[in-house]
C-alpha cells in the first residue's frame, strides 16, 4: 500500500493484521501516538513495531518450501 503524507510512516494496525486485514494506520502528532480508523486501537510507535512483530511469527515459513513430512 503507498505511504500517504499524514506523518512518519504508516504502520499496518497490529489488532486488524491479527485478522488478515491490510489496514494502515494514521499519525497525530498533538498526541504522539498512531491510530486506526477502523478498529480504534491507538499506541506509540514502539506499541505497534512489537505488537506487528508477534503477528508476524504467523508468517514465519511462509518462504519455505516443505517437500518432506514425517507424520509417521
Amino acid at each position: 500500500m503507498a505511504q500517504s503524507g499524514k506523518g512518519k510512516l504508516n504502520y499496518r494496525c497490529p489488532s486488524c493484521f491479527l485478522r488478515d486485514l491490510d489496514i494502515d494506520m494514521f499519525y497525530d502528532k498533538d498526541k504522539d501516538e498512531f491510530y486506526c480508523m477502523r478498529c480504534q486501537f491507538t499506541g506509540s510507535e514502539a506499541d505497534v513495531l512489537s505488537m506487528n512483530e508477534t503477528v508476524r511469527t504467523r508468517y514465519k515459513a511462509m518462504m519455505q518450501r516443505f517437500e518432506k513430512f514425517d507424520f509417521d
